[in-house]
């Protein structure tokens, strides 16, 4: 029987990926003044932030590719707050679809938390497919079963739906990036042969658009957890009308900004110039984040 898609209007959906509940931000603590305090719940506000973009957008769909979790929790507080959130958007009835990755695979969370019946949390023992009618939409995905995938797990995803917008969630490094390991590793070029119009990755930290048109996109981490995870950070916000992609925005989320100042000193005459570059350096960092 042929499927009746809803497709007379535009709709969006929401890609996130790496929000590392609850990580520590690394390092500050060997800095005396550091405001460890302030920014210990960094990756929940950033997520708190994500639902409120994804609620604001009037968004219909909310997919997370992998790594939500930084590891086995160091008690259900984390997935208390998780299921919180996601409560508010089946509330509002956004529609939550993930996968895990190497953070928080199967093997690696070993607690668990009652999450609302409208989240959707993709296999492990095998890709699947998840239609959602009333969007004229099709989610494919995969969850990792442990930690080390090493396997390319998208060469037995399903085949597009025809008709629907087909969203492929994958946790993967591709062919490799620097600073990730490679994990689930495929080919660009594998990807875009399986004819979905939109390839969710996760996994590599670093927002980019790997191709357009079927688009395939890594948002980058929600939250910048250290000072090499430098620069704006956030999720990406998708438009579409029926299976055609208008518009990929990234949209910041982050609420603290990590950011790499150098400070010209060829002209200075003494210290107190390399201190005052210094300042003026930070300054105009501490604009640039907005407020961050």
């Amino acid at each position: 029987m042929a499927r009746s898609w809803y497709t007379s209007a535009r709709m969006k959906l929401v890609h996130a990926a790496d929000l590392h509940l609850d990580s520590a931000l690394t390092g500050l603590t060997r800095y005396e003044s550091a405001p460890v305090d302030e920014i210990r719940g960094a990756t929940r506000r950033a997520f708190g932030n994500l639902v409120s973009l994804c609620l604001e957008e009037r968004a219909s769909l909310l997919v997370i590719s992998g790594d939500l979790f930084d590891s086995d929790w160091r008690d259900v507080s984390t997935g208390l707050f998780f299921a919180a959130q996601l409560s508010k958007l089946c509330e509002a009835g956004v529609r939550v679809v993930w996968i895990r990755g190497n953070h928080d695979a199967v093997s690696q969370i070993r607690r668990s938390v009652r999450l609302p019946e409208k989240v959707i949390e993709l296999r492990a023992d095998r890709a699947e497919t998840r239609v959602f009618d009333e969007l004229g939409v099709a989610v494919h995905g995969r969850s990792f079963a442990v930690r080390d995938v090493t396997e390319d797990l998208s060469a037995a995803y399903p085949e597009r739906v025809a008709g629907a917008l087909n969203v492929g969630l994958l946790h993967t490094a591709l062919e490799g990036r620097a600073g990730h390991d490679r994990y689930a590793p495929c080919r660009v070029e594998s990807l875009v042969n399986r004819g979905y119009e939109y390839w969710a990755l996760g996994h590599v930290h670093q927002r980019e658009v790997v191709h357009a048109e079927p688009y395939v996109v890594f948002p980058g981490n929600l939250q910048g957890r250290h000072a090499r995870e430098v620069g704006e950070k956030g999720a990406t916000l998708v438009t579409f009308e029926g299976d055609r992609i208008g518009a990929v925005e990234h949209r910041a989320l982050d609420v603290v900004r990590w950011a790499e100042v150098l400070v010209p000193t060829a002209s200075a005459q003494s210290v107190d110039d390399v201190l005052g570059a210094a300042q003026q350096g930070l300054a105009r960092a501490a604009e640039a984040a907005q407020g961050r």
